[in-house]
């Protein structure tokens, strides 16, 4: 089992029954857990307008946040002891995905001068407050276009995660 697996694992038995419709999507980077879960669908919300039916979304999950929010809290606290990493939280309802909490790290690049005017464009287009807005208006911008390609990108590399795991240990 690697790692990824581990922590999928893990919440999926930490949680509580009945919180989501099936095992949450754990999501792991460096620096973060994402526990993202889909809540039984909202039987009051169906044949609303669409008006209606948002806003009956929007108290649905502001319910489930506040109602759990303390559960969420222990259990984050155990899972960044026992995996040196930040949790954050999120539903799915209804199609839509909402985050509670996320993490905002900072990155480090080089960008020549072609690059920087693309960002300067969106900033003085008032797309973005700042270069690092635009960049990360950017980066949304690819991931939503290439879903497939990354996804297949991170296939690819799990699975050299797990050859990796079952070969013989490193050589000292």
């Amino acid at each position: 089992m690697n790692a990824d697996e581990e922590l999928s694992a893990w919440f999926a038995g930490r949680l509580p029954e009945g919180w989501f419709t099936g095992a949450p999507n754990v999501v792991v980077d460096r620096e973060e857990i994402g526990v993202l879960g889909t809540l039984p669908p909202l039987s009051v919300a169906e044949g609303l307008p669409d008006l209606e039916r948002a806003a009956a979304v929007e108290g649905y999950v502001e319910r489930f946040r506040e109602e759990t929010r303390e559960r969420r809290i222990d259990i984050a606290r155990e899972a960044e002891h026992r995996f040196r990493r930040k949790v954050s939280w999120g539903v799915v309802v209804g199609g839509e995905t909402v985050m509670f909490t996320t993490l905002s790290v900072p990155v480090m690049t080089r960008l020549r001068q072609p690059e920087r005017q693309v960002l300067d464009t969106l900033v003085a287009a008032g797309v973005a407050r700042s270069r690092s807005d635009a960049l990360a208006w950017c980066v949304r911008l690819v991931g939503k276009h290439t879903d497939s390609w990354l996804a297949d990108l991170r296939d690819a590399l799990q699975h050299v995660d797990r050859i990796r795991a079952e070969g013989p240990g490193r050589l000292d």
